[in-house]
């Protein structure tokens, strides 16, 4: 007789991957979780708010999980897999409440699948997210073997009269940004096609080690700063760089004019420019060391700079906001 198992998908291997993975989730749970993982749905308690409003965002890691693989590191992309959802929904001024995942793979190693959502509870942790659920698909024939997807979902809460949608933003604010921790999650089907030996060295380490860096998560130094100073515009620097993502803040005709001499650009962007990218492509591409941009007024300036410094951030004023189009400008 023909069995499950006899197709590829083990479930056995699926009750020992839910075995090992039950005390990350349970890591990053606050009173406002209602049951444990292994329900049908998770539930979440919202609490005292006067007008609450839900924030959602969806994202994956996309192919920079390939040079992990490899790397044999699994422990990292899951906190990719929050960065990239988290710090969308903060930009809209929202605190993250519950974090889902979404794994897909071709044959389900327990062992590989629990580094990855410790990585996962780790993003959770560093973001204030509760991990109350999630699915692990095994799908032989359809994903090779060894290979891996990853997913998320995230959603937050914002009062209605503290959204950030850019509608305060005006000429003259200034721009700052958060320096990123590398290439985080995007533009790595052009850094494939561009490194080939992710074993070569760079600045004394593997360069593909360099390359699987984590994403920053911006949630808990963004919402303290959020108690201090008026934040106009949030901008998540990712897929499309500087010139898709910092305009994104706008809800007017305005134009962000950036200095890109204001900070120092890291190594490894240098590096992939040597490669033989054109600069403008870079901006269109990559975050070029800013993971993060922040729209205030002048006159908080330096103290948004001071309290992210105090919080460990590098920050830079990289520009400021014009009137009317294009919408970006690199000067």
């Amino acid at each position: 007789m023909a069995t499950y198992k006899d197709s590829g998908v083990n479930i056995e291997e699926g009750y020992k991957t839910v075995s090992k993975i039950k005390d990350y989730a349970k890591s990053t749970y606050n009173s406002s979780v209602l049951n444990n993982l292994g329900s049908f749905a998770g539930m979440y308690e919202i609490g005292k708010y006067k007008n609450p409003i839900l924030v959602s965002g969806t994202d994956g890691v996309g192919t920079k999980l390939e040079i992990a693989y490899k790397l044999k590191k699994y422990d990292t992309v899951g906190i990719d897999c929050v960065a990239m959802c988290v710090n969308d929904i903060l930009c809209h001024g929202a605190k993250p409440l519950f974090f889902l995942d979404y794994m897909a793979c071709g044959k389900l190693s327990a062992e590989v699948a629990s580094l990855i959502v410790k990585g996962v509870s780790e993003g959770c942790l560093q973001s204030g997210a509760a991990l109350i659920g999630g699915e692990t698909a095994e799908m032989p024939g359809f994903y090779k073997e060894g290979d891996y997807d990853l997913a998320g979902f995230a959603v937050g809460i914002v009062e209605k009269d503290e959204i950030i949608d850019g509608s305060k933003i005006e000429a003259g604010d200034a721009l700052i940004g958060i320096a990123s921790s590398g290439v985080h999650s995007n533009g790595f089907s052009l850094v494939r096609k561009l490194i080939t030996n992710i074993e070569e060295d760079f600045n004394g380490k593997k360069i593909g080690e360099v390359l699987i860096t984590p994403t920053k998560i911006y949630v808990k130094q963004v919402l303290e700063l959020m108690q201090k100073f008026e934040i106009r515009g949030m901008s998540h620097v990712t897929g499309g760089g500087f010139i898709e993502n910092i305009p994104r803040m706008f809800k007017g005709d305005f134009t962000a004019v950036i200095e890109k001499n204001s900070y120092e650009i890291p190594a490894i962007f240098k590096h992939l420019m040597s490669l033989g990218v054109a600069e403008e492509e870079m901006y269109k591409t990559y975050n070029m060391g800013i993971g993060f941009v922040l729209c205030v007024k002048q006159a908080d300036v330096k103290g948004v700079i001071e309290t992210l410094k105090g919080l460990g951030e590098d920050a830079y004023l990289i520009g400021h906001v014009e009137a009317g189009g294009p919408n970006i400008c690199l000067k």
